[in-house]
C-alpha cells in the first residue's frame, strides 16, 4: 500500500550531482549539465552532473521519494527529468537558519516538522552529503518512528553499494528485523 511505504529524503547535491569530484573529471555514467535554477538566473550557470539512470534506480527501491534539498521546487524543473525521476513532492527548506551554536545541520529541524506534519508515523531515511550522526539522534528523539540517514560521498554521488544499503534497510524493516 503506498501509503504505508516508507519516504525518502533526498538531497540533489552530493548524492545524485558528485560536485566534490575531481572538476576536470566528470564521473562514468554522469553528464554535464548547465542549469540557472532560482536565484542563478545573472553570472555563469551551475555545473550539475547527473546520471540519467539514478532516478529508476530509486524509484525501483520501493520508497515514497520527496525532495530534501536546496533546489526545493526547482528539483523538479531541472533535476527529475535529467535523471528520470517524476514530479517529487518537495520540502519548501526556509531560510538556512544558523545553527553554529548548534551541531544539527541547517536542515534537520525543519525535516522534522515536515515529517510530523505531512508524513506522520511513516518511516523515513534521508539521503544526504552533509548529515551527521547528532542529526539522526535529534530526529529519533523527535519522530518515534524508524529512522536511517544516508551520508553519500560528494565525490562519487549515489554508489551500488549505497543503492544496496538502502534496499537492504527497507527490507530488514518490511520483515521485521529492523531495530532503532
Amino acid at each position: 500500500m503506498a501509503k504505508d511505504k516508507p519516504v525518502m529524503l533526498l538531497d540533489v547535491d552530493g548524492p545524485l550531482n558528485p560536485f566534490a569530484a575531481k572538476n576536470t573529471r566528470r564521473p562514468e555514467g554522469f553528464h554535464t549539465h548547465r542549469m540557472r535554477p532560482e536565484g542563478f538566473e545573472i553570472g555563469k550557470p551551475l555545473r550539475v552532473w547527473l546520471n540519467p539512470d539514478m532516478g529508476p534506480k530509486l524509484l525501483k527501491l520501493g520508497y515514497e521519494i520527496v525532495w530534501a534539498t536546496a533546489w526545493r521546487h526547482d528539483a523538479n524543473i531541472w533535476i527529475g527529468p535529467h535523471v528520470g525521476l517524476p514530479k517529487l513532492p518537495f520540502i519548501n527548506f526556509g531560510i538556512h537558519e544558523d545553527h553554529r551554536d548548534s551541531k544539527l545541520h541547517w536542515k534537520t529541524q525543519q525535516i522534522a516538522s515536515y515529517m510530523e506534519k505531512n508524513y506522520p508515523g511513516r518511516d523515513f531515511i534521508w539521503i544526504d552529503d552533509e548529515v551527521k550522526d547528532h542529526d539522526a539522534e535529534y530526529l529519533r528523539k523527535y519522530l518515534p518512528v524508524g529512522i536511517e540517514i544516508f551520508k553519500i560521498d560528494d565525490k562519487t554521488g549515489i554508489t551500488d553499494k549505497d543503492m544496496e544499503n538502502i534496499r537492504n534497510w527497507k527490507d530488514k524493516k518490511d520483515s521485521g528485523k529492523y531495530t532503532e
